[in-house]
C-alpha cells in the first residue's frame, strides 16, 4: 500500500488539471483493498486513470486508487472453452483490448484506444462504434467499504444502459473493485455498422470476408486518433457529454424543425422506437467547435471533447460547458448532460 499526503493530481487526470487531494492511498492487492474498506470514510473519492473526471478545486478528503499495472489471466469457461480475461481493475483497458486482439480473442476490437482502467470500464459501461463492455462483461470481484467484505458481482446485476450502472448511482462510493473478468470468443464477428467504420475499411480496401481482428483495431485507432486530441498533448477527458435518447415524439418534433438531424434508431423490447442523436453534431451546428473561451475550448476536429488548451481551470471548463449547453438548448430544445465525473 502507497500513501501520500498533500498530493498533487495534476498526473492522475487526463484535463490535466493541478488539483490536490489530502491523501493519495494506493491499493496493490485484495489484502490492501480490504484494509482500506474497512476505515474508510467520507469524504473521499474512488479514482481509476483519471479519464473521466473534471477538477474544479482541491479534494479535501482521501483518493483511492488500485495500483497501475498490466495483470491479466486467461480462464477458459468449462462449457465452451471460449475465453475470459480476468483483469485488475488498474491495468490500462486499452492494453487489454491489444492482448485479446494479439491472442485471437474477439469482442473488444470496436473499444479500441478508449481511455482509461479496467476497473472503471466497469462503472462507465463505457462503449464505442456500436459496442458497450456490457455486451463482454462478465463479473466482477470487489470489495465492500465499511465491511472489507470480498464479494463477486455478475454483469447481469449492474443495471447497465447507455453509459450508466448501478455503480453511478445505488452502488456509488460502495466498492473498491479488485478484477473485471470480460468473456470472449474465438469467432470473430465484427461490428461494422455504427459511424464510419465501414466507410474506413472500404477506403483502405479491406473486404468483409479479408477482416481480422487485428485490421478492425487497426481502422478503429486510426478513426480515433484522426478526431481525438492526445491527452498529453492536449488536456481532455474524451467524450464530454453524453447523446441525448429521446422517444418518437421528441424526435419527431425536432426532426420537423431540423430536416438535416442526425440519429440513431434505437429499437426498444417493447417494440418501440428511441433514438440517439449526436451531441456532437448539435454542438458543431451552434457553432462550437473549434471556438473558446479563455483557455478552455471545443476542439476543432470533434465538437463532443472540450479540451484544456494549456493553463485552464477546471471552472473554465465548467463555464464553457454551461455556455454550450445553453446554445444546444436554445436551438434544439434538448438538454445534453456530461459524462464526466465533476468534482
Amino acid at each position: 500500500m502507497q500513501v501520500e499526503k498533500n498530493y498533487s493530481l495534476l498526473h492522475d487526470n487526463t484535463f490535466n488539471i493541478d488539483q490536490k487531494c489530502d491523501e493519495y492511498i494506493v491499493y496493490e492487492n485484495e489484502r490492501d483493498a480490504v484494509s482500506i474498506a474497512k476505515s474508510l470514510h467520507a469524504p473521499f473519492l474512488l479514482l481509476g486513470g483519471g479519464s473521466n473526471l473534471l477538477l474544479t478545486q482541491d479534494f479535501h478528503g482521501k483518493v483511492v486508487t488500485p495500483a497501475k499495472r498490466f495483470d491479466i489471466s486467461v480462464v477458459l469457461q468449462h462449457d465452451s472453452n471460449e475465453p475470459c480475461l480476468k483483469c485488475w481493475a488498474g491495468t490500462t483497458f486499452d492494453d487489454v483490448v491489444d492482448y485479446a486482439v494479439r491472442h485471437g480473442y474477439h469482442g473488444l476490437e470496436n473499444l479500441s484506444l478508449i481511455p482509461g482502467e479496467c476497473g472503471a470500464s466497469a462503472v462507465q459501461n463505457i462503449g464505442a462504434y456500436g459496442a458497450e463492455i456490457k455486451d463482454v462483461l462478465m463479473e466482477i470481484e470487489a470489495v465492500e467499504i465499511g465491511t472489507g467484505r470480498v464479494v463477486t458481482i455478475q454483469a447481469a446485476d449492474c443495471d447497465y444502459s447507455y453509459r450508466q450502472s448501478k455503480f453511478k448511482h445505488e452502488w456509488k462510493d460502495r466498492y473498491l473493485i479488485l478484477y473485471v473478468t470480460y468473456q470472449l470468443s474465438r469467432s470473430f464477428h465484427p461490428e461494422l455498422d455504427y459511424g464510419n467504420v465501414r466507410k474506413q475499411l472500404e477506403a483502405k480496401g479491406i473486404t468483409e470476408d479479408k477482416l481480422t481482428g487485428e485490421l478492425l483495431r487497426e481502422t478503429i485507432i486510426e478513426i480515433r486518433e484522426a478526431k481525438l486530441p492526445d491527452p498529453a498533448v492536449l488536456g481532455n477527458a474524451g467524450s464530454f457529454f453524453m447523446n441525448p435518447i429521446v422517444d418518437a415524439e421528441t424526435f419527431e418534433r425536432i426532426k420537423a424543425a431540423h430536416e438535416d438531424l442526425r440519429y440513431f434508431e434505437m429499437p426498444q423490447p417493447d417494440g418501440t422506437m428511441k433514438y440517439k442523436i449526436p451531441a456532437g453534431w448539435m454542438i458543431d451546428q451552434c457553432g462550437w467547435k473549434g471556438r473558446s473561451l479563455g483557455k478552455a475550448g471545443v476542439y476543432e476536429k470533434q465538437a463532443l471533447i472540450l479540451v484544456n488548451h494549456g493553463g485552464a481551470k477546471g471552472e473554465d471548463v465548467v463555464n464553457l460547458m454551461h455556455a454550450v449547453q445553453h446554445d444546444v438548448k436554445e436551438k434544439f430544445g434538448l438538454d445534453i448532460k456530461p459524462e464526466v465525473n465533476i468534482i
